[in-house]
């Protein structure tokens, strides 16, 4: 993303300063460093997008009372630590990412820096906070409770695909939180004797062998999410459609590009709040103080056109119950 994009995004006519930026020495605006571990073509456009939103609403506005820095990772989790490292050098106020790599990464990086994530598996689970009610340290945000929505996702996959007895699932193995999911699905599918298929990738390359090795041995994809498999989403839902295997997402803009349904919390009110709490650790309020939240909507996404494409009939109580149908 260019900087003149990342502008137009966070930019907006001034309001009312807040108090904070009132309160920074002549010249130093207070900075927000924002780590977005996919590309600006993908869900980092619209974390960007709706936190600044939330921020203009709020009384912050890039260049005049904040300074944003946004940097890429593109998906590679190597620029995580690298990135991280150059917010910690920068001197940023807040640091904003999601993603458990990425915000391990940004823990690794300082215990000072109050960290916001706005999106995370398990925070208690993955050693980012002590507790959801008292996060201790320097960091708070959003649990996405991606791997408690296993077992309805699978459900809503048998709705569309009745006769399920083989599901693959396409896995980044090098994040912890995309394996403990990889392991609630196995234990959810056992308990429905459906057998579970394991695709694990580490990169880009692995997408493609990964699909020659499931090839007429599954009757559905569930694509366990992360920065990676996101950033390649394109990809996988090509090659999906080529294998003829309905897909199980989590992310409205996995099932936009070609896939078949996706269900999860809804992305844009978890960043919201997440913007809400960069507003008040900006006014002087502790990470340590700030409870992690967990979701209070989800949306159920579902792409007819890949169905009809598919040869999958939906169900019209499903369609009726969908948040969204794209056809």
């Amino acid at each position: 993303m260019k900087r003149r994009e990342v502008i137009t995004l966070l930019g907006g006519a001034a309001a009312a300063w807040p108090l904070a930026a009132r309160a920074q020495p002549s010249g130093k605006l207070p900075t927000i460093g924002f780590l977005d571990p996919t590309s600006s073509s993908t869900q980092g456009r619209i974390v960007a997008s709706v936190l600044s939103q939330r921020l203009r609403e709020l009384g912050w506005f890039d260049g005049r009372n904040i300074k944003i820095e946004v940097r890429l990772a593109e998906g590679r989790r190597e620029r995580y630590a690298e990135i991280a490292a150059e917010f910690v050098r920068l001197r940023v106020d807040v640091i904003v990412t999601y993603s458990v790599p990425a915000i391990l990464a940004t823990k690794q990086a300082t215990s000072t820096i109050p960290i916001v994530f706005a999106s995370s598996g398990d925070p208690v689970g993955n050693g980012l906070v002590a507790s959801l009610a008292r996060p201790g340290g320097n960091l708070t945000g959003m649990s996405n409770q991606q791997a408690d929505l296993v077992g309805k996702r699978i459900e809503l996959l048998r709705e569309v695909v009745p006769s399920l007895r083989r599901l693959a699932m396409m896995t980044n193995v090098s994040a912890p939180n995309a394996v403990q999911e990889q392991s609630e699905v196995e234990t959810t599918a056992r308990g429905l004797g459906v057998e579970a298929i394991r695709l694990q990738i580490r990169s880009a390359a692995d997408i493609e062998p990964a699909f020659a090795g499931v090839k007429d041995r599954a009757d559905a994809l569930y694509v366990v999410l992360d920065p990676l498999v996101n950033t390649h989403r394109v990809q996988i839902n090509t090659r999906a459609l080529a294998a003829r295997l309905p897909t199980m997402h989590a992310v409205r803009e996995a099932v936009v590009a070609a896939g078949l349904m996706a269900y999860g919390p809804n992305a844009p009110d978890l960043y919201r709040r997440a913007a809400e709490y960069v507003d008040k650790i900006l006014r002087g309020a502790k990470p340590a103080d700030l409870p992690v939240q967990q979701p209070v909507k989800f949306d159920l996404v579902i792409n007819l056109t890949t169905a009809k494409t598919l040869g999958v009939t939906v169900p019209p109580t499903l369609l009726a119950s969908a948040d969204e149908v794209i056809e």
